[in-house]
């Protein structure tokens, strides 16, 4: 009988590179090239970037040892793929494809890799393709090289049960540039509105939008940090009218806490999470939506914080 311990297995995700989406776009490289430069673009850029990716993937691709299952998965297959309850997620690319990957988890240890820290900041993909083999070994037996940041994230449920996971923000309103008008309730205060949308961002996504609304309120001190149990929120450009009021504007959710909105957009309203406006909800006139922390979190490999010698 093998009494060995079989290795969780490895899902490697990824998104198409610019020169992979040219070349799908256009069916061939040749095709690809000759309008990369009839717009006054350098073709050996995307070569570049190109070069960079395929080097980071076979780095990683190769970590993983023989004998531990592994698939590759790209950000489009996402939402057919069955992911194990132990697997371990290892994402190559930009900072934007972790909320990408979130919404679709239930607890499984994420690891990101920055796979071109030339384009890439690296906040949540912060590991160097080199650090591949050490990142799995600890995923599987961990030590103090490593820790878990729990990420919080937050979750919009509308009145009929479907629902959305956000790690970065939510916005609901119009789905185009009209003004949103729908009703607003969070801690025991109720107002109609017309406005520009609300904007409800986690601690993860308070470094983007939410930041510069927060920056323009002069109101940062709001803004959670990525494992606080808080979601922040704002309303965009609220406009005061005979019907409409402007006191509520911004505020902050504890754990527990719910901001609920009732649509009166129409058949033009909408939520997307993340910044995916194509992965949407419907919010359109008489639908309730409520949003709050997530019971959910986001498990992100991080390098263990050095103590003091």
């Amino acid at each position: 009988m093998n009494t060995l311990k079989q290795l969780p297995r490895v899902v490697a995700i990824t998104r198409k590179t610019p020169l992979e989406q040219l070349i799908e776009r256009f069916g061939t490289s040749g095709q690809a090239r000759f309008y990369v430069e009839d717009k006054g673009r350098k073709w050996a850029d995307y070569q570049r970037i190109q070069a960079r990716f395929d080097l980071a993937m076979n780095t990683v691709m190769g970590s993983i040892p023989a004998e531990q299952q592994r698939v590759r998965l790209d950000r489009g297959d996402l939402d057919r793929f069955i992911f194990r309850d132990d697997d371990i997620i290892v994402i190559v690319g930009q900072d934007g494809l972790v909320p990408n990957v979130a919404k679709y988890l239930k607890g499984q240890t994420v690891i990101g890799i920055n796979s071109d820290p030339e384009m890439f900041d690296g906040v949540l993909c912060r590991h160097a393709p080199a650090l591949t083999s050490r990142l799995l070994k600890w995923a599987s037996s961990p030590d103090g090289q490593f820790t878990i940041q729990s990420r919080v994230m937050g979750q919009a449920v509308r009145e009929d049960g479907q629902r959305l996971l956000a790690l970065n923000e939510f916005y609901f309103g119009s789905r185009t540039h009209q003004s949103s008008k729908y009703t607003l309730r969070v801690g025991g205060k109720v107002e109609r509105q017309s406005s520009s949308g609300v904007i409800v961002s986690t601690g993860t996504g308070a470094t983007g939008w939410g930041r510069s609304i927060a920056q323009q309120r002069k109101c940062e001190e709001i803004l959670p940090k990525p494992e606080e149990t808080k979601l922040a929120w704002f309303v965009r450009e609220p406009f005061p009218s005979v019907y409409t009021g402007t006191t509520l504007d911004h505020g902050v959710l504890e754990k527990g806490q719910v901001l609920e909105a009732t649509s009166e957009l129409g058949d033009n309203g909408v939520i997307f999470a993340d910044g995916i406006e194509s992965d949407t909800i419907e919010f359109i006139d008489g639908q309730t939506l409520k949003i709050s922390v997530a019971p959910e979190t986001l498990r992100l490999v991080i390098p263990a914080a050095k103590t003091a010698s």
